[in-house]
């Protein structure tokens, strides 16, 4: 059986309903790949075999018997693991104790078994959802499919999820985005990632690293599965469709196309002729506040993590954490009230700014991150260490200027060997349409291909 989601959610549908294959040979295949494929990738902190062919056997019986819960159903899923879905262990990267700050299974999980997914188990994470490279120190790092003889970052902090998917473990996998979470690993692993508008994705039953920034959204192969995702638990099908045509693109001119490694710089021009040839009109704007990232981000997210967790006891635990996520969240622990406020005021303000672009633009265009996949032991071993930190630059700022995102992949496009993302930045609650102009881009540049992962095979 060759796997049953490779040309999409919608034609995995068409599938299951044309009688080709049952949803439990499609859940008894990707448990199988799991079972192959996870011993080296190490994507799956939990592997929920029993509850998965359970769900799918009983979605099967309720097709056969007339009930049709719409295109998700015996959709095959990875869940990150900062995510609660009742009866599977919740460790949110950590050996620490801390389910109890997620709380029961929330809305969105629910959606999902509602519109009939069925979840293979819970992805890796970086510790607490802190870290843009995807290393854990404490549960371990996920291996980037793309190269098998060394061991390359996968992007973090939903790093288990985008493996899983690059690997074809599942369908599509939930991510997290508070600085880039979704984007980076998407990016990094040559997938397409949707950072969801801030609040619009139900965050409840999620560990809460950082609600004033905190996203959820999903880690898929293609925009046109990410719509599909989108429409079916949020409407929106009839809208009228985007095009290129005329579409008005700005380029942040500050900091978002700093130091990019060659490949990056690469796609990303070429991808930006593509747009071009499609009628986009793409102007150069200044962004000065860019440059404030380092001075508004760390505040806000190391002082509602430490608030979180307890001062007292991040101290007490701090020495079992990994070094990185352990020494980003300190931070919080000396932020004073009077800078926290003022970081979130910032924050706020910048929103303001960036919405005052679009009144003369649709979008903003960039690089998703400034680097192509690091080796992990090029980063532990000190030299690449700075330069890994600048994974979430471009994302980063996306949070902090409260928009919705997309990273799609565009290392085909000049032929890298490792994968590339270009960004697509719209103003809050425009999902539907920064959805659909990453469908046009792709329909010009192509999905780009899976990486070949039979040397991971067990």
């Amino acid at each position: 059986m060759r796997d049953p989601c490779i040309n999409g959610i919608e034609q995995f549908g068409a599938s299951i309903r044309a009688g080709e294959f049952t949803i439990v040979e499609a859940t008894k295949y990707y448990l199988q790949r799991i079972e192959k494929l996870n011993p080296r990738l190490q994507a799956f902190e939990y592997i929920a075999t029993n509850e998965a062919l359970a769900a799918a056997g009983a979605l099967d019986n309720l097709l056969q018997s007339g009930t049709d819960l719409g295109p998700l159903m015996g959709v095959p899923i990875g869940v990150k693991d900062i995510i609660t879905v009742a009866g599977m262990p919740v460790l949110n990267g950590s050996y620490l104790p801390s389910d109890h700050f997620n709380g029961e299974e929330g809305t969105l999980i629910k959606q999902l078994k509602a519109n009939g997914c069925v979840i293979l188990g819970k992805t890796k994470t970086v510790e607490f959802a802190l870290g843009a490279t995807g290393i854990n120190e404490a549960r371990g790092t996920p291996w980037n499919p793309w190269d098998a003889e060394h061991h390359r970052i996968p992007g973090g902090s939903s790093s288990g999820s985008a493996v899983a998917t690059a690997s074809g473990m599942c369908a599509f996998a939930l991510g997290t985005d508070t600085g880039g979470s979704i984007r980076i690993p998407a990016s990094y692993n040559g997938l397409f990632g949707h950072k969801t508008s801030m609040g619009l994705w139900p965050t409840d039953g999620v560990f809460p690293l950082c609600p004033t920034l905190d996203s959820i959204g999903p880690i898929c192969r293609s925009a046109k599965d990410a719509l599909l995702i989108h429409q079916q638990l949020f409407g929106g099908s009839n809208r009228p469709s985007a095009t290129l045509n005329g579409v008005r693109l700005a380029k942040p001119q500050q900091v978002f196309f700093d130091a990019l490694d060659t490949e990056v710089q690469l796609s990303f021009a070429a991808t930006e002729k593509v747009l071009l040839a499609a009628g986009a009109e793409i102007k150069e704007i200044d962004l000065p506040q860019s440059a404030e990232r380092n001075d508004v981000f760390p505040y806000i997210v190391g002082a509602e993590l430490i608030a979180t967790l307890g001062a007292a006891e991040f101290e007490q635990a701090r020495s079992q954490m990994d070094t990185v996520t352990a020494q980003r969240a300190s931070v919080g622990l000396t932020v004073s009230a009077e800078k926290y406020i003022n970081s979130v005021r910032r924050h706020r303000q910048l929103q303001q700014l960036a919405a005052n672009t679009f009144d003369k633009f649709d979008a903003w265009i960039s690089p998703t991150v400034p680097m192509l996949p690091m080796s992990v032991d090029h980063i532990q071993n000190g030299s690449g260490a700075e330069r890994a930190l600048l994974s979430s630059r471009n994302t980063q700022l996306g949070n902090l200027y409260g928009l919705c995102a997309t990273s799609i992949p565009v290392q085909h496009t000049v032929d890298a060997s490792l994968p590339a993302g270009f960004q697509f930045m719209m103003p809050a609650h425009q999902d539907h349409r920064l959805l659909q102009l990453s469908i046009e881009l792709q329909k010009r540049v192509g999905l780009g291909p899976l990486p070949d992962v039979r040397p991971f095979e067990s």
